[in-house]
């Protein structure tokens, strides 16, 4: 099984948020797959399907991002699948709106949510799909931004890497990080 986390912060404020980047992804892939979220254990929603003949979990953890680690930990535990099988998909405040960037691991760069996972599973060896979000206008503190709603002129960038970035978790489920890489990076 290919479990997919999407990062996130949990509550209707957050929506539309840049910090909830990794969110807006899962939940259109779940929705172009005709999958349903619901509430399960470890603190996250969930939902099973198939892309293509491959068995999917899509998971948002229903903590706050600084958080995410442990509900990632327990749904990756109840999957039962190998670290190598696990996809994060975050903002990035070092990427320009527009850009996506596959790793097959790495640091946090920052990224608390990135950390608490690292923190929780003992290691950065997972994959990431990292969505770029920009740095803050001169002026404006990062936490304000992340958390701050992506501006209208922004939005149809914003749902041009969504479809990107479904198209590049499709390509890790059927080819792998590194085919991902090659296409998208």
């Amino acid at each position: 099984m290919r479990v997919i986390i999407g990062l996130g912060n949990p509550g209707f404020s957050y929506r539309r948020s840049r910090h909830n980047f990794g969110f807006m992804v899962v939940q259109a892939l779940a929705e172009q797959l005709g999958m349903r979220f619901r509430r399960a254990q470890h603190r996250s929603s969930q939902t099973r399907g198939q892309i293509g003949k491959e068995d999917i979990l899509l998971v948002r953890p229903m903590t706050f991002m600084n958080a995410s680690g442990g509900a990632v930990a327990g749904a990756l535990k109840q999957s039962d699948s190998p670290l190598e099988n696990m996809l994060v998909v975050c903002d990035d405040v070092s990427l320009d709106l527009g850009r996506i960037r596959l790793r097959r691991s790495g640091s946090a760069g920052g990224h608390n949510g990135l950390k608490s996972i690292i923190d929780h599973l003992h290691t950065d060896q997972f994959a990431r799909l990292r969505l770029g979000v920009g740095q803050p206008p001169e002026g404006m503190d990062m936490m304000s931004y992340v958390l701050g709603v992506f501006r209208r002129n922004e939005w149809p960038i914003v749902h041009e890497v969504v479809a990107r970035a479904i198209q590049a978790i499709e390509t890790w489920v059927y080819h792998g990080i590194d085919e991902a890489m090659n296409r998208f990076n």
